[in-house]
Order: structure tokens, then C-alpha cells, then sequence
């Protein structure tokens, strides 16, 4: 297939080749409709920008890119992603541009407008989607991109990933031998792929559960769980996606006189501070440690190697107060015993 030059873009999009050259590489002298225009066409062709030519303008952005689709005054409650931004920024020599947008409809045009712009020499993608456009737009575009927690969803682009179905089932495992049955989930967005991996893990392993949806923020936490302990018959043990709806969800035990653990025990996804003053069980693995595999994988990618697949180290239970054996069970049951801090 001949490949799309600027010509034919200019053709495609009713414009002229020098109003193209102008809006691929972030120039003033045409409207931001016409940039819009050309960007969307360039994408639809699959255009690609001579490698010589780009090598002649600029021979790199030093520049990485990481685009989070949150709710600007959300992204300050969320220890993960600190977390891992300071593990991708120690494996980086580059500076890591990162924006915040309200859509993934944002998201890629923003992706669109840095690859046109020579903004960046790659990125990392994150919250991966089931069905998820942002992987073929990267391998369309050819900009070096790193999938973080796509297993399986990443096309052609390296990835690094935990096993989420295989965590959910540990969490699971170690409730039920404490006795529970009536367990419950709040989960993150229906959207991502890691919340459909926990979903099906969860069904799997639970006979008598619930999942109420959350989208990760403390008023969702609470709010799920308030439905949780207001059901006929509430359930003994829950488990939150984030540490911020787990933190929320004991507040609200707290106050509606459910004592915790020997009433109902709770178990947090990704252990942070908040967990640890709060004596929650919950999840634990090495975030900045992730965030560092990341981005050694982004480097080597950009540097011209071949995209990896890198399964990360299984999260770990940490036992802390929150879980304790099932109010019908004796004390004195058998259950493994994850490490305890």
C-alpha cells in the first residue's frame, strides 16, 4: 500500500499542502478548525511523517507523555498515581508531560496534537479499556507507547501488567476461610479492563455476592456503602477497588454502629498511607517500583527496540485490623495467614 503523503492529505481534507505542513507541525498561520481538520485526516490515512524530516527538525522531544482522564480535584486523593509518576520519573532522564483531561475523547486528540507537534517521544497509556482506541491510534501514528496494566488488550504495543484476576481471587480465597460468604465488591468504572478482570474473578469465586459500582472517589465509597449495610441481609466483608472508597467505607460502619472487623470486615485495592493509619487489610505492591518497569520499557521502545510484555509481581495481602473471622464462624477456624503489619 503507497504510503499517505502530505499531498494527499491536503486532497482529503480540502485544504492546501502548505496549510497541512502548518497544522502537522504546530504552527500559527491556520485556524484551529483547520488544524482539527487536517489532524483528523493525517490520523484516518495513517499518515507518518518522514523519518528523515523529523530527524532534520528535531532530533527529540526529550519529552514523555502521561494523559489521566480524572476529575481534576479527584487526582489529588489518589496515592497510586503519585506513586507511580515518581517510579516512571526516577528511570527518566526526559521530562514527563502530564495533563489531566475530562474525556477520552480529550485524551486523543491531545495524543494527536503532541504527535503532530513533535511534543513527545512517546507515552504511556493508562486505564486501559476493553475495547480500547487509543492502542490502534498509537500503532497508527507509530508513536512509541507503553500499555500499563493492559494484559492481554495491547496489541502491538509493551505492556506491564499485574495479574488483577488472580489478586481478586487471593482476596477472596483468604475471606471465605475466615468464615465470610456474604461478600461484597465496590468497584472502580465499568469501563476499564482491570475492573472487568476483578468482576469476573469475583464471580467466580463468590456464591452469595454483590458489586456495587464506585468511580473511586470517597463519596462514592460511602455511598455504596451505606447500600451495602441498608440490604436485608448486609454482607459480612467487603471489598473496595481503591483505598480511598475503603477509608470512606469505614467511616460510614463507624457511624451507622458496624463494628469492624468483628462485624463486618474490610479489605482496600492498593495499599497507601491511608490504609496504613487506618489499619486496613488491603492489597499491597511496590507502585513505584511498577512505575519504574514502566518506563524502562517506554525507554527501550523509543530507543528502537521491540515492544515487551512484562507481567509484574503479584500484589500481597497485608493483614491488618479491618478483617477478622465472620460473626457466625467460631474464632478458632484454620485460615492461611498473609503477612501481617
Amino acid at each position: 500500500m503507497k504510503r499517505p503523503t502530505i499531498k494527499d492529505i491536503a486532497a482529503a481534507a480540502g485544504v492546501s499542502k502548505g496549510a497541512v505542513s502548518l497544522a502537522l507541525n504546530g504552527r500559527s498561520g491556520v485556524s484551529e478548525r483547520t488544524r482539527s481538520r487536517v489532524l483528523e485526516v493525517a490520523s484516518t490515512l495513517g499518515y507518518r511523517p518522514s523519518v528523515t524530516a523529523r530527524a532534520l527538525s528535531s532530533a527529540s522531544a526529550d519529552a514523555v507523555g502521561l494523559v489521566l482522564v480524572r476529575p481534576p480535584r479527584a487526582l489529588g486523593d489518589e496515592a497510586f498515581f503519585f506513586q507511580l509518576i515518581a517510579g516512571m520519573q526516577s528511570e527518566m532522564s526526559c521530562a514527563l508531560l502530564l495533563q489531566v483531561v475530562d474525556s477520552r475523547e480529550a485524551e486523543i486528540a491531545l495524543y494527536q496534537r503532541w504527535w503532530a507537534e513533535h511534543r513527545v517521544d512517546g507515552v504511556f497509556l493508562v486505564d486501559l479499556l476493553v475495547s480500547d482506541p487509543r492502542v490502534e491510534l498509537m500503532s497508527a501514528l507509530g508513536l512509541p507507547a507503553v500499555v500499563v496494566g493492559g494484559a492481554g488488550h495491547h496489541g502491538e504495543l509493551a505492556s506491564v501488567w499485574a495479574d488483577d484476576y488472580a489478586a481478586m481471587t487471593s482476596v477472596v480465597e483468604y475471606l471465605k476461610s475466615l468464615g465470610h460468604q456474604r461478600i461484597a465488591r465496590v468497584a472502580g468504572l465499568a469501563s476499564l479492563l482491570h475492573t472487568v478482570r476483578r468482576d469476573s474473578a469475583f464471580a467466580s469465586s463468590v456464591v452469595d455476592g454483590v458489586v456495587v459500582a464506585g468511580d473511586y472517589t470517597a463519596e462514592s465509597g460511602a455511598r455504596a456503602t451505606r447500600e451495602l449495610l441498608g440490604m436485608a441481609a448486609p454482607p459480612t466483608a467487603i471489598v473496595y477497588d481503591n483505598d480511598v472508597m475503603a477509608v470512606a467505607g469505614a467511616e460510614v460502619a463507624a457511624s451507622l454502629g458496624v463494628a469492624v472487623p468483628s462485624e463486618l470486615s474490610l479489605v482496600a485495592w492498593d495499599d497507601s498511607v491511608l490504609c496504613q493509619h487506618g489499619r486496613l487489610t488491603a492489597l499491597s505492591r511496590d507502585t513505584f517500583a511498577f512505575g519504574a518497569r514502566a518506563a524502562r520499557a517506554l525507554v527501550a521502545v523509543i530507543g528502537g527496540a521491540s515492544p515487551t510484555d512484562v507481567e509484574d509481581v503479584l500484589p500481597e495481602l497485608v493483614v491488618r485490623g479491618s478483617t477478622g473471622t465472620a460473626p457466625a464462624v467460631q474464632v478458632g477456624c484454620e485460615h492461611p495467614t498473609p503477612r501481617v503489619r
